[in-house]
């Protein structure tokens, strides 16, 4: 039973924290707080992101470190996996064995990898998905290039520490003499972070290096034309600019381009065909006959009762170009996607674009340059920074090696001291020995000997007191100074170091490079463009947002019919090659083409068909014209500003967020901005009225809020907005029991001209409320 005096765990007046009292209790906010950001910070530091010196994650890390101390180098024979994988976790890693055999699966992966760790034996899967075989079936052992990281563990250029229980040394870093994080680039996503590093080509880092060396202040335009962008395992062609890249680059975050590489193959009796031989980043031959699969075989989507629009229109353009699609990949070709097309009168070019467009053969490759530095923190970096973080490890990492080489010539030549005065003095010290009941420290005291020399002396054999070895000796001897001297020279001379660096950087890359496998040449993006007879048409809206559109312009509004409860919206003439504009009570803004509604014969379709609608949102304006038309988007709380309709266009079903609404404000039904208006009108709810200059009005392509049209007092909102011309406009209301009208233009104008955010004035005409104002047109 607890005492009741006793602070308890929620009790709110406990200390933040732990500090001063080490029984004391902590809130559970507090405790639930630091043991989040303790496992945050082992999730990042301990398994999701790459380090910037090695370039290799924990696990990835620990596998070539136990599979180095199994004998598992390049010219040995491989062993099972489940061996590897059995070092690892007993060892070092204390995860699931699984985890740990996919991480080695990657890394033997050339697919996968641009330069592979680990020589992998058996099936270690496949880029279309197939998983590898189980771990007792595989084999492994390390590839040459492993030698790069691990080669110098021993010479004391990195520390070791305890491993998970205390009973082995694992390495904190490997000694990499190659930036091997870009050239494999890495995958993972912590806890609030994420990284994706792509792969790069080994000679162009490693030329980029060398130029860093000797260069600290090298420009961004040499660097960036020494590295144009990633090259990744599987080859492709990015089609995204030089200057994007370069800008992606400089903050370390982006997304390129990618696309598969192709050629024709001319066959007999002219017909050809298109056979796909590199694909980008993330597709498999097997996911691009899924989506073709996907496209000419759709299926019905969840909740509708028929195919979309979308999705017939993409059939009948597929199924009228390709009449067969096979995989040919295999041994020959790691990639081989041959396209038949119907027939050879096909354009090529548009039968590519095609296939591209609607297929992950084109598609998006993100960069996220985020990796844990070398002070130990992880962050988001660009490229230069990497690449001089990299330069300064390898400094340090060189300079603790030849520290490492100098202590150890320095004994050597200590202790071949000694044993030249014993081979200058054998007589004497055999007699010391045999006369002494201790014989190490009469040697110390006889010959000035230092303890590890007087060792030394003790454990050598008779046969190295022949003569012969007094040469070797004294030949060692002046070897080891020779060294020592181009050690400490190393040490003391920045220039040396610079040279032994670059040597070394173009040593390895001269032995492990290759060819550049991804294309980087610029290229339009693929859109699948859909050919529309250019007509007039009338588009009919609804007030409940029922489409539909009728051939020709000058018809009748009175006479299209509607569903009961429904009526009018608009009437919009305009084109077939046009697009309609549904705008949401949110702001947001979706397309239509207008090639794409159904006839004036029926009552039409909804356009909620049409687009992905937000939830708890609907649509309340359209709008029907050509997308070089411009527009007044205004608010009833007085906001507005003007946009082309091209502005407002997406290709995304569910829209873009466009105008920016307060809460509780209301968008005005948008009005045509026509050739020849030069002044704005404005009518608010309370009969206010202001007119100002059209050139006032702010134009934002990208949307928002804009500016103040009108000042409104209190509860009054803007009701009416008309673009008028010099002839002015038309105020039509009731006036004694009459429709009647006033043209307000020039002087009769003139009291309510003003300048733009002003409040106006009340309007004086013979129409009364509701007063409905339109501009006076020729």
């Amino acid at each position: 039973m607890t005492d009741s005096n006793q602070p308890g765990l929620f009790d709110s007046n406990l200390p933040p924290d732990g500090d001063g009292d080490a029984n004391a209790a902590i809130t559970l906010a507090r405790y639930a707080e630091q043991a989040y950001l303790d496992y945050a910070v082992s999730v990042v530091r301990g398994r999701a992101l790459p380090d910037v010196g090695d370039g290799q994650k924990p696990v990835q890390r620990r596998i070539l470190f136990a599979m180095q101390a199994m004998g598992l180098a390049a010219g040995a024979k491989p062993v099972k996996s489940a061996r590897v994988v059995g070092d690892v976790l007993g060892k070092y890693h204390p995860h699931g064995d699984q985890a740990a055999y996919d991480a080695m699966v990657r890394m033997a992966q050339d697919f996968s990898l641009r330069y592979p760790l680990i020589d992998g034996q058996g099936n270690f899967g496949s880029r279309d998905g197939d998983n590898a075989a189980a771990m007792r079936y595989t084999e492994a052992r390390l590839t040459p290039i492993a030698k790069v990281l691990l080669d110098e563990l021993d010479e004391g250029t990195v520390d070791f520490v305890p491993n998970y229980d205390g009973s082995q040394q694992e390495p904190q870093m490997l000694p990499a003499r190659l930036p091997m994080m870009l050239l494999n680039g890495a995958s993972g996503i912590a806890v609030g972070m994420a990284t994706e590093i792509p792969s790069h080509n080994l000679r162009e880092v490693a030329q980029t290096c060398v130029a860093l060396i000797k260069n600290p202040q090298l420009p961004d335009s040499d660097l960036h034309a020494m590295i144009p962008g990633p090259d990744f395992a599987g080859g492709g062609q990015i089609i995204t600019p030089a200057a994007d890249i370069a800008q992606i680059y400089g903050v370390g975050r982006g997304s390129l381009k990618v696309r598969a590489r192709w050629q024709f193959e001319e066959m007999a009796r002219g017909q050809w065909q298109l056979v796909i031989t590199e694909l980008p980043p993330g597709s498999s031959g097997q996911k691009v006959l899924e989506e073709i699969e996907e496209i000419t075989n759709p299926k019905v989507k969840s909740g509708k009762k028929s195919l979309t629009p979308e999705q017939s229109q993409a059939k009948a353009v597929m199924l009228n170009l390709l009449d067969a699609v096979r995989d040919e990949s295999g041994k020959d070709a790691a990639v081989r996607l041959v396209f038949e097309p119907k027939t050879s009168r096909v354009d090529r070019d548009e039968f590519v674009n095609t296939l591209l467009a609607q297929t992950s053969m084109e598609c998006s490759s993100s960069i996220n340059l985020v990796c844990i530095g070398t002070d130990g923190r992880p962050r988001q970096k660009g490229l230069r920074d990497i690449l001089v973080e990299w330069v300064a490890f390898r400094t340090n990492t060189v300079l603790r090696r030849t520290r490492f080489r100098l202590d150890k010539v320095t004994d050597r030549i200590h202790v071949l001291e000694g044993r030249m005065l014993v081979y200058l003095n054998v007589d004497e010290v055999i007699q010391t020995i045999r006369e002494s009941d201790e014989p190490r420290a009469a040697l110390m005291e006889r010959f000035k000997l230092s303890e590890r020399q007087a060792e030394d002396i003790l454990e050598m054999r008779l046969r190295q007191l022949a003569r012969l070895e007094g040469f070797k000796i004294e030949q060692e001897l002046a070897d080891k100074r020779k060294d020592q001297i181009s050690l400490q020279e190393l040490l003391d001379n920045p220039a040396t170091l610079k040279r032994v660096l670059i040597k070394e950087i173009e040593t390895d890359a001269k032995q492990y490079g290759d060819d550049r496998r991804t294309l980087i040449e610029t290229a339009e993006r693929a859109v699948l463009e859909t050919k529309v007879l250019d007509e007039p048409v009338t588009v009919v809206v609804s007030q409940k947002g029922w489409l539909r559109a009728r051939q020709g312009h000058g018809h009748d509004a009175g006479q299209f019919g509607f569903k009961q409860g429904d009526d009018m919206y608009g009437a919009f003439e305009c084109r077939t090659t046009d697009t309609l504009i549904a705008i949401g009570d949110n702001g947001r803004v979706y397309s239509v083409p207008v090639s794409g509604l159904p006839s004036a014969r029926g009552d039409g379709q909804p356009v909620t068909t049409m687009i992905d609608l937000e939830s708890g949102t609907r649509i309340v304006h359209t709008i029907a014209a050509a997308s070089d038309s411009r527009w007044l988007l205004a608010t009833r709380g007085g906001y507005g500003f003007a946009a082309k309709l091209s502005d407002m266009m997406t290709r995304q079903r569910g829209g873009k967020q466009f105008i920016t609404l307060e809460e509780g404000d209301e968008m005005l039904r948008p009005v045509p901005l026509f050739q020849g208006a030069t002044q704005l009108a404005l009518l608010s709810a309370k009969g206010k009225f202001l007119v100002f200059g059209l050139d006032e009005v702010k134009s934002l392509s990208g949307g928002g809020r804009g500016t103040i049209l009108m000042g409104l007092d209190g509860t009054d909102k803007l009701d009416q907005t008309v673009p008028i011309s010099a002839r002015g406009l038309r105020a039509a209301g009731i006036y004694r029991n009459k429709q009647t009208e006033d043209i307000l233009a020039g002087d009769a104008l003139a009291p309510y001209v003003g300048k733009r955010a002003r409040k106006g004035r009340q309007l004086d005409v013979r129409p009364k409320a509701p007063v409905v104002l339109s501009p006076v047109l020729g």
